[in-house]
């Protein structure tokens, strides 16, 4: 290995450290009072994190140190580098492996190990996900191709075999008989426009029987077709399915116009109808044939993968196939030879039996898929997933580089290998793999390769079997030798990994298996849309089964509008996904930005902007605040969960499935194989992991097919106390063992669920049949919701975890509206309750609260402001509460809503002359334009008389705030607002007599790009690297609104 050792001494007790098992435990929770300490107080390693782009080339080493200086002087202390090219922006000088390429990267991992900031560096130019223009193709990302020649025997011959049309090495040759007859089929080619159905008649010559049905098309579609057949004078569906090739990119499949082809019911036809839908354009193949084809054989072997970003989880499941009542056309695996050892140079000296003879030569082809989105100068073929010597061969070449070139002493802080989203794709084979099959499933997969024609291999189900044990197989090695492997190799340089377990755009493996080998994982999730639904639950399941105590997300994403977002409007899916367990933030992103004077500098089409040259960039710290307190609770303890889902056995798996649904107010986690079968095991009625995580019930997938083995494993939980949920499989979906695998899968659930029988008592525990509803299961348990609200009363989110000493809750309105509700916490009654602030780091005991006369929970008033959160804790040793209720009434002490106000406003970014008003108003409903469209910081100050001070609390409310602010009262900093309520104790600020107030309020860029869109370039404030706004765009609310008053704690 060419690799370095890190010099220093700190990285061989750090390296050993990182060599741990993938399933690790949960930290032990520290007690309430050092959590009450951190919480007001976060310590330095709760980093918050961001995504750090240098795109296309533009780069600078003062940049680079301006960006990193910022970044720690706005709380954020990790920085992970990706170099991103995109399309249609302009490129800098810094191309990769060029002077200024090291020269800025040198000098940024020097400076962030000065300010003790840690970096990461994606594991490849660009985001996604391990290549570069070193790999060559029999490193790469491959799949199978083979080509067909046909011999007839007896006797012995030589034979020249046919060249395989990109293949970039063999990997073996395979004989088998040759089909007796040919079979009947009849193709027609259909045009199809745009908007306009087709309901195409089909007369054949003379009635045939019809197996399968096989589209072809070439350019993208998306639409539905039915095919039906004449039956006396009715029309009988004798299929219906999607012709769904709309997405050519290589990222969702290496064959983009793979064949669609179905099966179909086995009869004799004289007429059909092929209809299609109207969306969708362009040549549709039609073939009809007598000959069985493997029914969605591209998608089963990998070929065409989902084409949208998030496959639900049964994506990659199939209705069994229907059986036919002819083998003509179905290879019978025994009849297989493989000749691999005796061929040489491509050509085959082998005794050919009697009769006529396939011989297919099989090799294996990359699949083309590159490193992306990168620059052209960084570009290549992704490394292949399930081969760990091609992978420390990719390391070597960019990482490993990286440290060489770089002196140990000036990259003290890059720590992190960075593993963003899987879009890479799909692969099916690799070096050795066969060898690998064999050893996993007891039968060599020679024989069956040709189902990746297509081609039925034993039968309709035996190849089904082959193709799911090859997937399985897929899945489990990138999990393994990509994942791990990678973990392993940066181990041992000196780094850990950092993952998101999961893939848009065909992910080959399954997510909890794929995460668990990583040092650590994270989720995502965007400002809008649906991204995040299903990502950051992968996220979180993962790193609660594997016990991973840190899981995090890349936050606050978005498509467009990059500067026109600020925290509060990101707050309702921050919360939401902090309850969904996410505990360390990482914010999309920060983009490198040149040292040069240019406002807003660089931007790109994705992500909110978090960089030093954004208007509210200042201001940031009051947003990373929150997030470090939420992300310290939130890491402390363990997560308490009432269910676990089993996702099941099935690859690729990117989600889990809460069938039956959960109800409201209990909390659930995804499990998979892998932990139930080496890191589980039932005490007192409970799953425990060795993570420490607990489980009440176990609920089963919504399928029939279940290993023989994994099976075993759930019989023995119930035998041993546990509540199972579910139906009872009836076969394996392995060829493994088969048949009598299936036998043995009958006869465990024989034992475990009685027929028409609702529950079924086995040793300790109970089997819920299907069809049993989890609030019945928990009613039977008399579990009740962790968290409930009155009928009619707004649910918040939340999260439940439990320290040694402590019960601790995270609870947020998700709405934009006022709630006042009463909710009960499933916690013991002789605890109380406080309420700890974390956008101020503030805490204070609730002297409201009810302990229910069941002893099963404490129920307690509550009122949360739109989107507003706080952490309710309940806890043995809370100080004495000051008060008779949770939220005493306030007075009003002044309005200065229509006090004499002085505004001054950034000159540097053009701002208006200053001004005196006597009343607040919104800047974008300005006739002035200069107003209207002004960006940036703008001081208000006022004056207001206190005759004496109040006795109570004292707060300054500013109404409404577009977007952020900081106060000072008589000079002293009071702090700052950016989420409701927009309120701040000054308490300890006032004095008798004169106050001064002044509030620095900051809007975004937005006004600003809109109304420099409708100005020639030379008069514009604004810099961009592309237009980012049009002129005639709606301008944001901006400024201090109000009403701004001074209310007093009666």
């Amino acid at each position: 290995m060419r690799l370095k050792k890190l010099i220093y001494s700190a990285a061989v007790m750090a390296t050993a450290a990182m060599l741990a098992p993938s399933c690790g435990r949960q930290s032990q929770s520290v007690s309430i009072a050092t959590v009450e300490e951190n919480f007001m107080s976060p310590p330095d390693s709760i980093r918050i994190a961001a995504y750090w782009y240098w795109i296309n080339d533009n780069l600078s080493p003062e940049g680079a140190v301006k960006d990193l200086e910022a970044m720690k002087k706005a709380g954020i202390t990790r920085a992970q580098i990706g170099m991103i090219g995109v399309d249609g922006l302009p490129y800098g000088d810094g191309k990769y492996n060029s002077d200024l390429w090291w020269k800025t990267l040198h000098q940024a991992l020097k400076t962030a190990g000065e300010l003790d900031i840690e970096i990461g560096i994606f594991n490849c130019p660009g985001w996604s996900q391990s290549g570069g223009p070193w790999v060559k193709p029999e490193q790469s990302m491959r799949r199978i191709v083979s080509a067909q020649t046909m011999v007839q025997g007896p006797g012995t011959q030589t034979i020249e075999l046919p060249a395989i049309e990109g293949a970039c090495q063999d990997e073996a040759v395979i004989a088998y008989p040759a089909f007796v007859k040919d079979a009947y089929s009849k193709s027609m080619t259909l045009a199809k426009t745009e908007g306009k159905a087709i309901a195409q008649t089909i007369k054949l010559d003379k009635p045939a029987t019809l197996r399968s049905a096989e589209v072809k098309v070439s350019t993208p579609i998306n639409t539905m077709a039915v095919l039906k057949a004449k039956k006396g004078d009715d029309w009988t569906v004798l299929k219906a399915f999607p012709i769904d090739r709309y997405n050519e990119q290589n990222i969702v499949g290496f064959d983009p116009y793979a064949p669609v082809i179905v099966s179909l019911p086995e009869g004799e036809y004289g007429e059909l109808m092929f209809e299609v839908a109207a969306p969708g354009a362009g040549n549709i193949e039609l073939t009809l044939s007598e000959q069985p084809k493997v029914e969605r054989s591209a998608e089963k072997q990998l070929a065409k993968m989902c084409q949208v970003p998030l496959p639900m989880w049964d994506f990659y499941m199939w209705d069994q196939q229907p059986d036919y009542t002819v083998t003509d056309w179905t290879i019978d695996p025994e009849k297989v030879v493989v000749l691999t050892s005796d061929v040489k140079d491509g050509v085959l000296t082998w005794d050919v039996p009697e009769g006529n003879w396939v011989v297919s030569r099989i090799g294996m082809a990359t699949t083309g898929v590159t490193n992306s989105p990168a620059s052209p100068e960084a570009t290549g073929l992704e490394i292949d997933k399930m081969n760990k010597e091609h992978l420390q061969a990719h390391f070597d070449a960019y990482i490993g580089e990286i440290q060489r070139r770089i002196p140990a002493e000036d990259r003290k802080t890059f720590r992190i290998l960075v593993e963003d989203s899987y879009e890479t794709g799909g692969q099916n084979w690799t070096d050795g793999l066969a060898e690998k099959f064999r050893e996993r499933y007891g039968y060599s997969p020679l024989p069956y390769l040709p189902a990746l024609q297509g081609i039925p291999v034993g039968s309709n189900e035996m190849t089904d079997r082959f193709l799911w044990d090859l997937r399985r197989l897929v899945a489990d090695l990138i999990a393994y030798e990509y994942v791990g492997g990678l973990k392993e190799i940066s181990n041992k340089n000196g780094l850990t990994t950092w993952l998101e377990n999961y893939g848009h755009w065909g992910f080959p493996s399954e997510f909890l298996l794929y995460g668990g080998q990583s040092d650590e994982i994270a989720g995502e999730y965007w400002s809008e849309g649906t991204l995040g639904d299903i990502e950051n639950r992968a996220a979180s399941s993962c790193g609660h089964i594997y016990g991973k105590t840190k899981v995090w997300a890349e936050s606050c994403t978005a498509g467009g509008n990059p500067f026109g977002r600020y925290p509060n409007v990101m707050k309702q899916r921050v919360d939401r996904f902090f309850a969904e367990g996410i505990n360390a933030s990482l914010l999309h992103l920060v983009i490198h930005q040149l040292d040069t004077p240019e406002e807003p500098g660089i931007a790109a089409w994705f992500g909110n902007e978090f960089n030093r040259k954004n208007t509210w960039f200042d201001q940031l710290d009051l947003f990373t605040d929150y997030l470090r307190r939420c992300n310290y609770v939130l890491q402390q303890g363990r997560y308490i969960a009432d269910a676990a889902y089993f996702i099941g056995e099935d690859a690729p798996k990117m989600t889990g499935e809460c069938n039956p649904a959960l109800p409201e107010g209990y909390s659930f986690d995804y499990i998979n194989a892998d932990i139930l079968k080496n890191h589980a095991k039932v005490v007192d009625g409970r799953l425990i992991l060795d993570s420490g995580m607990e489980y009440r019930v176990l609920v089963l997938p919504n399928q029939d097919t279940m290993r023989p083995e994994m099976l075993e494993c759930i019989k023995k939980f119930v035998e041993d106390g546990l509540v199972v949920l579910g139906p009872a499989p009836v076969a394996s979906p392995s060829l493994q063992g088969y048949p009598e695998a299936d036998a043995r899968v009958k006869e465990i659930a024989a034992t475990m669920w009685t027929p028409d029988q609702a529950v079924t008592t086995l040793g300790k525990g109970k089997v819920y049949a299907a069809g049993t509803s989890m609030q019945q299961v928990f009613d039977d348990m008399n579990l009740i919701p962790d968290v409930s609200v009155p009928s009619g009363q707004q649910m918040p989110v939340f999260i439940h975890r439990m320290l040694k000493d402590a019960e601790v809750y995270f609870i947020a309105n998700p709405t934009e509206e006022r709630i006042s509700i009463n909710p009960t916490f499933r916690v013991n009654t002789k605890l109380q309750p406080q309420l700890w602030n974390a956008t101020n780091g503030t805490i204070r005991t609730l002297p409201q609260y009810q302990a229910n006369a069941t002893d099963n929970g404490i129920s307690i008033p509550v009122v949360l402001e739109p989107l507003e959160s706080a952490f309710i804790v309940f806890r043995k040793d809370a100080k004495a509460a000051e008060g008779t209720v949770n939220y005493p009434e306030q007075e009003l002490v002044a309005n200065l809503s229509k006090a004499t106000w002085n505004i001054t406003f950034d000159a540097d970014r053009k701002g208006p002359q200053p001004m005196t008003v006597d009343s607040l108003f919104d800047w974008s409903t300005q006739a002035d334009k200069d107003l209207a469209n002004y960006s940036g910081n703008a001081v208000y100050t006022t004056e207001f008389n206190l005759a004496a001070l109040p006795e109570g609390k004292t707060y300054v409310d500013l109404g409404k705030v577009m977007v952020m602010a900081k106060v000072k009262v008589n000079g002293e900093y009071a702090g700052g607002v950016w989420t409701n309520p927009y309120r701040l104790d000054i308490t300890p600020l006032l004095k008798d007599g004169k106050n001064t107030l002044e509030i620095d309020v900051v809007s975004t860029w937005r006004n600003r790009l809109i109304g420099d869109a409708a100005l020639p370039q030379e008069q514009r404030v604004t810099t961009t690297n592309f237009q980012v706004l049009g002129a005639n765009e709606p301008l944001q609310s901006s400024g201090l609104i109000g009403p701004v008053r001074i209310l007093s704690e009666k």
